[in-house]
């Protein structure tokens, strides 16, 4: 009977149709996701250019309503900013379709080449992307060794996706995806992360434990870094998920989860089906333990036992007078002598006596 009570339960979840809020939030997920994975990109009108000369850079994939600024950068842009020609560096606003075209000019970067013409978004979700340029007439080096000290800080975008589904109800772990971006502030590049996700449930201190995150992140680059956040089975209430890498917290995400009504339903219904069960149980053990009646269909009674010396068969019917009284041995043995019964005085005839 408990097995058939989870079929039944399982069928009528299955049979329950989802909500418009839990399909409209599905399909908002999923447009997030595809606006995610839409990733700009920015391309040159020529691949190269000799200084006082001008090219053009076009966009497609920005984000609509945004400001990029296109600068001229030498080194591959190791160090940040420092290597770029900042002064003659342009702003340009991206349309609603998430395009833009902007005219550079071609000036000397402090550095010298490989240089790169390096797009960023100043105000959306700071995307960068940056384009091989060759100067005709400008210095080439190798670039410098990797040196330094990498530094990690938090641009922005700290958000927790996914959704509960039906197991999560029924007390399944909760997951989530942290997800943030980080930028290197530093001058070594940053590889293979390894960073600390912390776990806190109302007012208590978090629990830390050691997330990789696969990639390398250049100097005075960005990364969108994603990690997998589970709770233990049954959680609910207020939590807080951190993110720390080396003695730093980067960024924290509340977390408020449902409790899971499924396991008190759960219980609810083996309260009813336990005791059914027993019941059942315990009424098939007392009708197989029960006397039973005999083959004929009704039950035997006793004979009730006769009065004393009363012959079987004369029993006295009500209103037909005192039973005559029983003859004793000796006169069962004398079969000539039979007593007389006295009558009733009132029955008695009278007889007149002889003078």
């Amino acid at each position: 009977m408990f097995t058939l009570a989870l079929v039944v339960l399982a069928a009528l979840l299955a049979l329950t149709p989802a909500s418009p809020a839990l399909a409209d939030a599905a399909n908002a997920a999923d447009a997030a996701d595809a606006a995610d994975e839409a990733k700009p990109t920015a391309s040159l009108s020529l691949q190269e250019a000799a200084k006082g000369t001008a090219l053009t850079v076009t966009g497609n994939g920005w984000r609509g309503g945004t400001l990029v600024m296109v600068l001229l950068c030498g080194q591959n842009m190791i160090g940040g900013t420092n290597s770029c020609a900042n002064a003659d560096g342009v702003a340009v606003s991206v349309d609603a379709g998430g395009r833009f075209t902007a005219r550079l000019p071609v000036t000397a970067p402090p550095k010298p080449c490989p240089c790169v013409v390096n797009v960023t978004s100043v105000n959306g979700d700071q995307s960068t992307v940056a384009v091989p340029l060759r100067i005709t007439d400008h210095e080439v080096a190798d670039l410098p060794a990797e040196t330094g000290t990498a530094r990690l800080a938090l641009l922005t975008g700290v958000q927790l996706k996914g959704d509960d589904g039906v197991l999560t109800w029924f007390g399944a772990p909760p997951t989530r995806r942290f997800t943030v971006t980080v930028g290197n502030l530093g001058s070594a590049p940053v590889k293979d992360p390894v960073f600390e996700l912390g776990t806190a449930h109302g007012v208590f201190a978090p629990v830390w434990e050691e997330a990789r995150w696969k990639g390398t992140i250049p100097p005075g680059r960005k990364a969108r870094v994603e990690l997998d956040v589970a709770l233990p089975a049954g959680a609910y209430g207020d939590y807080t998920i951190s993110l720390k890498y080396g003695e730093k917290v980067l960024a924290a995400q509340p977390w408020g989860v449902g409790r899971p009504y499924g396991v008190l339903l759960f219980w609810c219904l083996l309260c009813v089906v336990v005791p059914a069960a027993v019941f059942r149980a315990g009424m098939a053990v007392v009708d197989k333990v029960r006397p039973r009646t005999p083959s004929g269909g009704t039950p035997t009674r006793t004979a009730e036992p006769e009065d004393a010396g009363t012959e079987p068969g004369s029993r006295t019917e009500p209103g037909s007078g005192p039973a005559p009284a029983p003859r004793s041995d000796a006169a069962a043995g004398l079969p000539w002598f039979t007593p007389q019964t006295s009558a009733p005085s009132h029955d008695r005839p009278t007889t007149k006596g002889h003078s």
